[in-house]
C-alpha cells in the first residue's frame, strides 16, 4: 500500500563535472631580443611562477629552429616587437607551428586593439611588460587551468576592427602559405619565391591562389595591403 503522506523527494541533481586537470608548466621558451628583460623574466618564471626549465631566444626564426630541433616547451612567452617579424606575424606563425602549445604575450604594446587582435590570433594570455610578478604569476595560473587570461575590456564583445579582421584571415593560412605571403610582401616574384623555398614555380602559383582565396582578395597587392593592416602601425595611435 502506497503511503501518500510520505514527502516527495524529487530527482537528485546530477553531480558537478570533475574539475579540469591543471596543465603542467615545467618548461618555457622566452622569445625576446632584450637580454636584460629576458634575464628578469626568466627569474620570475623560475621563481614565483615555479617553472623548472627556462630557455630564451632573440628572434622568431630562432624560436622556430629551437621548436623544430628540440623538445617542445610547455609554454612559449613571446614579445611582439621582434627584429624579424611585423605586427602579429610572430603570433600567427608560432600558432601555426605549435597549434596546441600555450602562448603568453608579454609586451610593452598593450593598446586595447593590440590585445584584442593577439587574442583573436590565438594567444592564451596577454601581460604588459610593466606588470608585476603577482600579475605574471596570476596569468600563468589561469592558463594552467586551460583558460584565457586578459583584461575584461579586451574580452568584451565588440565589432571587429579592420586590423582584427585582417589577423583573423591571416590565421587561416598554413605555415607554408604564411611564409610565401611574407616573401610576396618582401617584393619577390613567384620564380624568386620558388628558388628561395626550393619548390616548383607552379606550386608557388597554387599557394598564392589559395592565399588570395583565404584572405578574400583578388590581387597580390591586396594581399600585401591586408598583411600590412595587421601591423602595429594600424593598431597603435600616433604618439603611442
Amino acid at each position: 500500500m502506497i503511503n501518500y503522506r510520505q514527502p516527495f523527494r524529487g530527482l537528485s541533481a546530477p553531480p558537478p563535472p570533475p574539475p579540469r586537470p591543471l596543465l603542467e608548466l615545467k618548461s618555457a621558451l622566452i622569445v625576446d631580443d632584450h637580454p636584460l628583460f629576458c634575464e628578469a623574466l626568466a627569474m620570475t618564471l623560475s621563481g614565483p611562477v615555479g617553472i623548472e626549465h627556462v630557455d630564451a631566444v632573440g628572434s622568431l626564426e630562432g624560436a622556430i629552429v629551437r621548436l623544430a630541433t628540440g623538445p617542445l616547451p610547455d609554454v612559449i612567452v613571446l614579445d611582439l616587437n621582434l627584429p624579424d617579424v611585423n605586427g602579429l606575424d610572430g603570433v600567427v606563425r608560432l600558432r601555426q607551428f605549435v597549434p596546441d602549445t600555450p602562448i603568453v604575450v608579454v609586451s610593452s604594446l598593450d593598446e586595447l586593439k593590440v590585445v584584442r587582435a593577439a587574442l583573436k590570433a590565438g594567444v592564451n594570455a596577454f601581460v604588459p611588460k610593466h606588470a608585476g610578478r603577482d600579475d605574471i604569476r596570476e596569468a600563468f595560473a589561469v592558463i594552467a587551468r586551460g583558460e584565457i587570461h586578459a583584461s575584461r575590456m579586451a574580452l568584451e564583445p565588440a565589432a571587429a576592427s579592420a586590423s582584427e579582421e585582417a589577423v583573423k584571415r591571416l590565421t587561416l593560412l598554413t605555415r607554408q602559405q604564411a611564409r610565401i605571403l611574407q616573401l610576396v610582401c618582401a617584393g619577390l616574384m613567384n620564380k624568386q619565391i620558388a628558388y628561395e623555398l626550393s619548390i616548383a614555380e607552379t606550386t608557388v602559383k597554387a599557394h598564392v591562389t589559395a592565399i588570395m582565396r583565404k584572405l578574400r582578395v583578388q590581387t597580390r597587392m591586396q594581399a600585401v595591403l591586408l598583411a600590412q593592416e595587421a601591423s602595429f602601425a594600424t593598431m597603435v595611435p600616433e604618439g603611442g
